[in-house]
C-alpha cells in the first residue's frame, strides 16, 4: 500500500548577521549604573529590542555588585544576548543565567587594514538607497556612507560605517560611524532625527538646538562632543 502519512516540512536553517551594541561597564559599577541612568533619562528607548553584547574587560570578577549586574541591567530594559571579555568561572556570575554565552566576538571597528593603502581616486563606498525608507525599516551598512535620496520616516533606522547623507526630513535614528569613523557626519536637509550617534557618542531630538530642528544641519563630533551645526556651515 502506497504511504499516505503526511510529508513533514523541511527545517531550513540560514545565517543572519545583525547589529549588537556593546556595553562595557568600569568600576565602581554604582557609579557606572548611575551614569547608565543618566543617559537613559535623555534616551529611554535607546537600547529597546537590541541585542546586548556585555564586555567585561575592565572588571576582575571581584567588583562589588557584579552578581546582580545583570538584573540591574534588565530592570533596564537592556537585553543581554552574550558575555565577553570575563570569566565563566568568576564567583560571582555563577548565577547568571546559563543562557548567556561566555565568548568573545569581533567588533566591526576592528576591521583588517590591507597592506597596501588605496589608489586615491578609489572611492568610498556607499550604498545609495532611492525609496523612502518607512517605519519599521531597517538600513544596515558597516563598509561605508549610505545616502537617502527620499525621506526617512519615524521608526526607522540608518546604520553606516561612515556618513549619512539625507536628502529629505531625517526621522528615526541614524547611527554613522561605526566601523571606527570618528570623522563621519551625518547630514540631512530636514533634521528631525529621534536620536543620532557617531562613533559611539550619541545625542537625541532633545538636545538639538531649537533654531537647527527641522532645519537643513549636520552633525559631527568635536572633541567627542555631538554638534549640529546649519548644512551651509562648513567646520
Amino acid at each position: 500500500m502506497p504511504d499516505t502519512s503526511p510529508s513533514l516540512p523541511q527545517i531550513r536553517i540560514r545565517g543572519r548577521s545583525f547589529l549588537s551594541l556593546v556595553l562595557t561597564p568600569e568600576a565602581p559599577l554604582s557609579d557606572w549604573i548611575a551614569s547608565l541612568d543618566k543617559q537613559l533619562e535623555r534616551s529611554s528607548f535607546f537600547f529597546l529590542g537590541k541585542p546586548v553584547i556585555l564586555n567585561l574587560e575592565l572588571l576582575s570578577g571581584e567588583e562589588e555588585g557584579l552578581e546582580d549586574l545583570h538584573i540591574a541591567l534588565s530592570k533596564r530594559n537592556i537585553q543581554i544576548i552574550s558575555v565577553e571579555g570575563g570569566s565563566s568561572t568568576w564567583k560571582a556570575v555563577q548565577s547568571w543565567p546559563k543562557t548567556f554565552i561566555f565568548g568573545n566576538g569581533k567588533n566591526i571597528d576592528n576591521l583588517d587594514m590591507p597592506n597596501n593603502p588605496p589608489a586615491p581616486n578609489t572611492p568610498t563606498p556607499c550604498l545609495i538607497v532611492d525609496e523612502q525608507i518607512r517605519s519599521g525599516q531597517s538600513i544596515l551598512f558597516p563598509e561605508g556612507d549610505v545616502i537617502v535620496t527620499n525621506s526617512v520616516a519615524s521608526g526607522t533606522e540608518i546604520v553606516a560605517g561612515g556618513s549619512i547623507h539625507v536628502y529629505g526630513a531625517l526621522r528615526g535614528r541614524a547611527i554613522a560611524g561605526i566601523s571606527g569613523q570618528p570623522k563621519a557626519r551625518i547630514f540631512a536637509y530636514q533634521l528631525e532625527a529621534e536620536l543620532m550617534a557617531i562613533d559611539g557618542y550619541y545625542m537625541t531630538a532633545e538636545e538639538i538646538e531649537h533654531g537647527l530642528s527641522m532645519k537643513a544641519a549636520q552633525v559631527y563630533l568635536d572633541n567627542d562632543v555631538m554638534t549640529v551645526a546649519p548644512l551651509s556651515k562648513i567646520k
